[in-house]
């Protein structure tokens, strides 16, 4: 089976230069970290001279063995508490012929000619 190969990002400078980051990364795998934590741009660890003394795998590895709590092997489960849902069924729309009997219904017309409400 085929390993799909990621398109590799280039990065153009300001001046025009064309950068290729995953390029950089991998040409510059096993060279020392700069700092004091001993380690390479990969993460193996080295002792005197620059030698591998723990592949990044190695490290990773004896983490997880000694911090079980820090991943998780299962899936989560969905735990939703049982509710009863109503369902409400919607109101049918109406037609603007109805909404202008609803609004008629609501006023009437006095002998001034003012809309008032039913029953002032």
């Amino acid at each position: 089976m085929a390993v799909k190969q990621t398109g590799r990002k280039v990065y153009k400078t300001m001046q025009g230069k064309a950068v290729d980051m995953d390029l950089l990364r991998q040409k510059n795998e096993l060279t020392p970290a700069v700092g004091n934590a001993r380690v390479n741009a990969r993460g193996d660890e080295l002792g005197p001279g620059g030698k591998i003394i723990r592949k990044r795998e190695d490290v990773l590895a004896d983490y997880y063995r000694d911090n079980p709590s820090t991943v998780v092997d299962e899936l989560p489960t969905k735990s939703v508490p049982q509710t009863t849902v109503v369902e409400e069924k919607p109101e049918p729309k109406k037609t603007a012929k109805q909404k202008v009997e609803a609004v008629e219904e609501e006023w009437e017309e006095d002998d001034e000619g003012n809309f008032v409400k039913k029953g002032e």
